[in-house]
């Protein structure tokens, strides 16, 4: 069979030249030599399947932050001095039975600041609990002021030394922030090293969450307190442990599609050669992530499921081709090098679509972001390989089976009544209604989305459902102490040895006094707001005392006694703390603008003031990026979605009925955010870049074979008919399977895994429903028309 009698449609092939030469050379080597490539492959495989089988779960908070912005900047200048308030997670040992005081309570915290001092990647020098030496009372006697550790030398549990400790926290002032308000539990505080000092690796996140849980949870708990732990680390140890459902996930998503490409196609071969072509890429690109040297946490783990729905939803177009050519005639061979032939262009360039929506997120300066996007490009690069090429040669050995050209035979007999319905959207009556209600969707979509927030929006870790284990914690911690978990940190700048001085000490008071009223703001703390109660201390605990001294011997004596996390070895920086009510995205961008508009006014080269640090002051960092990036990132990949589809059909109405769609889509995903609280982070941003480069294949491949019809001089009511009967249903089955791919992500321990699925679910089949029927809508108003030959 010679190229010229075939039934191939050749659109604008002139205008791809460089494509077609590519397969004109690739074609006849392709399947000359496909014993050998076959081996190729097996070879391959085997190296990425043991790479594959290296890959560990891999999360560390740099990876979590944009660490080009300003703020991150700051703080990772002064990250030694601000690690107490930095990098920690918070325990809470609460008494089951009575208060804190009490000997096997307090015998019983103790074991539980050891068990925690030993733990590899805690800063235990920073380490914080009744029993450290770095946690004391202080008090003004006749004599003078004196203090001392909290939970004395020599503590044995007598009713006397209960009453000491009793009375030695009420002298701390710690209630609210190591003590409960109710005194039935107590905190240990615990600042962590970036670097675990026993492998020199970075710390293992999972590790140390599952060493937390192995360790005192479970083996305190069982000593009548109970536990609760909050920071970070312990959030992304949760996600870890929860990502480990991910393969339960994969295999019924696996199952799932089998089931489905039996059902359409009933074929056993030609569903166990795709299957076992899309499983091949998954391996593959799980070794090319571990030979790039990444390593799967909660956001990139994800990847895995979108490379093997892609794979999927791209071979259907094989399998539908496949079996309507064998039904012409033509042998296994021919079918698949016609096969090759038909798809090589349309679907490179699907593909490549694909690739933009993902590589569009490196526009993001978050880490797990950008290795989110690299591992995915990777994936649809693996899927060109193994679904272009390595595909059609192993459908060229097994063929279809009878049964499938049976059901073929009975689908081309078919009224298809459903098929002609649709096929009236390209008649322009139709077309204008459906437009017509296009355009209500979109002005819906649009009034809707107006109420779309960046950043988190409810309280807690909204990365875990709000009944999870550590939401409850936290919840716990929240309603017991007076010192929120939401910390932002400003940081005071000055000349080396000045940061006690008067002139910083009074521009700092007031900068305390104002974000105080700012809503959202609980309480704030600094250097100066122990320092003017030592000063009073010293003075016979007068309250007349309670203020700021331009003496300078004065303050630098109070200094001598104020804990060192609250300024640097060199005096040159001292942390202002902002307790917050929540983390949500107005509170921060309120304490954002209110701490920014002090500074421009008052800074000066004698008190600088710098943003930011604290887990809030790290999250208002992400929320800018990201505020930033969406922009940028949405317009780039419509535009180069845009001109991949202008460039394959070398015609800009072609690319709007090709486009519209999919930005309708992406409205209303949006919208549907906004109804049910999800804001836009770092787990929902790129749900919007994966639908718009995904989506776009469903509008290539129909309008592909529409053209061919179009160019053979059918009408287009006519030629769409024909598309349906053919491309249309396989993209239905495309639509489908994308959205089972992700449908079991709902069921996910880990919230932001189950939003991710839902708007992918979401988008998938929206995209496809709106290809199906805007495309012939929009090109009947478009496009000139042509009357059937």
């Amino acid at each position: 069979m010679t190229r010229e009698n075939d039934k191939t449609c050749k659109i604008a092939e002139e205008g791809h030249q460089r494509f077609t030469s590519i397969e004109h050379w690739l074609e006849p080597r392709l399947f000359q030599y496909r014993f050998i490539i076959m081996i190729a492959f097996l070879v391959v495989s085997a190296v990425f399947a043991w790479q594959a089988a290296l890959l560990k779960p891999d999360a560390s908070f740099q990876k979590m932050v944009p660490a080009t912005h300003p703020f991150i900047a700051n703080y990772l200048k002064y990250e030694n001095e601000l690690r107490p308030l930095g990098n920690n997670i918070r325990i809470a040992v609460e008494a089951k039975n009575g208060d804190i005081y009490s000997k096997e309570y307090l015998d019983t915290l103790k074991a539980v600041t050891d068990e925690v001092f030993y733990i590899p990647g805690v800063d235990r020098g920073n380490l914080k609990s009744l029993w450290t030496p770095n946690v004391q009372w202080m008090e003004v006697t006749e004599t003078g002021l004196n203090s001392g550790q909290i939970i004395p030398q020599g503590f044995d549990g007598s009713p006397a030394m209960l009453d000491e400790v009793r009375a030695n926290i009420a002298r701390s002032g710690r209630i609210g922030s190591l003590v409960a308000a109710d005194q039935k539990s107590t905190i240990v505080q615990v600042p962590l090293l970036e670097i675990d000092p026993d492998k020199g690796t970075k710390l293992d996140y999972g590790e140390f969450s599952e060493r937390l849980e192995k360790l005192v949870r479970d083996k305190y708990e069982a000593q009548g307190v109970k536990i609760h732990i909050v920071g970070f680390a312990k959030v992304v140890g949760d996600l870890i442990h929860g990502a480990k459902a991910i393969g339960m996930f994969f295999a019924i998503t696996f199952v799932m599609t089998v089931v489905l490409l039996l059902w359409y196609s009933r074929c056993w071969k030609s569903t166990l050669v795709t299957v076992f072509c899309c499983s091949l890429a998954v391996i593959w690109q799980l070794g090319i992530v571990r030979l790039l040297g990444f390593g799967l946490d909660p956001y990139s783990i994800l990847v895995p499921f979108l490379t093997f729905a892609i794979g999927v939803s791209h071979a259907v177009q094989n399998i539908n081709t496949m079996a309507a050519e064998r039904l012409s005639g033509k042998s296994d061979m021919e079918t698949a090098k016609l096969t090759f032939r038909q798809l090589f262009i349309p679907g490179t360039i699907a593909l490549l679509c694909d690739a933009v929506g993902f590589s569009t997120l490196l526009v993001i300066e978050i880490g797990v972001i950008r290795e989110l996007a690299i591992s995915a490009s990777v994936g649809v690069a693996v899927i060109v390989l193994t679904k272009m090429f390595l595909l059609p040669i192993l459908m060229s050995y097994v063929g279809v089976t009878d049964a499938c050209l049976r059901h073929q035979a009975k689908k081309a007999q078919s009224d298809h009544r459903v098929m002609r319905m649709l096929s009236r959207f390209a008649e322009p009556k139709f077309a204008k209604f459906a437009v017509l209600g296009a355009l209500a969707v979109f002005a819906t979509a649009f009034a809707l989305n107006r109420d779309l927030k960046i950043g988190d929006l409810d309280p807690g870790a909204p990365e875990l459902r709000a009944d999870s284990r550590y939401n409850r914690d936290n919840a716990y911690i929240t309603s017991h102490y007076s010192t929120s978990s939401d910390v932002f940190v400003v940081m005071v700048k000055t000349p080396a040895g000045e940061c006690g001085a008067y002139p910083t000490a009074e521009v700092v008071d007031r900068f305390q006094w104002e974000m105080e009223n700012v809503p959202g703001v609980e309480s704030s703390t600094s250097l100066f707001t122990i320092q003017k109660r030592i000063i009073a201390n010293v003075n016979g605990g007068s309250l007349k005392w309670q203020a700021l001294s331009r003496n300078r011997f004065v303050s630098n004596s109070a200094q001598r006694m104020i804990p060192s996390e609250l300024y640097s070895n060199d005096c040159s920086m001292l942390p202002v703390l902002l307790f917050l009510t929540d983390h949500k995205a107005d509170t921060l961008t309120r304490v954002v603008q209110a701490a920014q508009a002090f500074a421009k006014e008052n800074n000066t080269p004698q008190a600088e003031f710098i943003l930011a640090a604290g887990n809030s002051g790290i999250e208002a960092a992400t929320n800018i990026v990201i505020k930033q990036a969406e922009p940028m990132m949405l317009a780039l990949v419509y535009a180069i979605v845009a001109l991949l589809v202008w460039w394959e059909f070398r015609s800009l109405r072609v690319t709007i009925c090709i486009m519209v769609p999919l930005y309708i889509t992406s409205a209303l995903c949006e919208a549907i955010m906004a109804q049910l609280g999800l804001g836009v982070k770092v787990a929902t941003l790129p749900v919007i870049a994966l639908g718009i480069g995904i989506g776009v294949d469903y509008g290539i491949y129909i309008y592909n074979r529409l053209q061919c019809f179009l160019d053979r001089g059918m009408a287009l009511k006519e030629a769409y008919f024909e598309t349906l009967k053919t491309t249309g249903v396989a993209v239905a089955l495309t639509g489908v399977t994308l959205a089972l791919g992700v449908l079991t992500w709902v069921w996910s321990d880990i919230k932001f895994q189950a939003d991710m699925g839902l708007l992918l679910m979401f988008m998938f089949l929206w995209n496809m429903v709106g290809a199906i029927i805007m495309i012939p809508a929009l090109a009947s108003l478009l496009l000139p028309q042509k009357k059937a030959a």
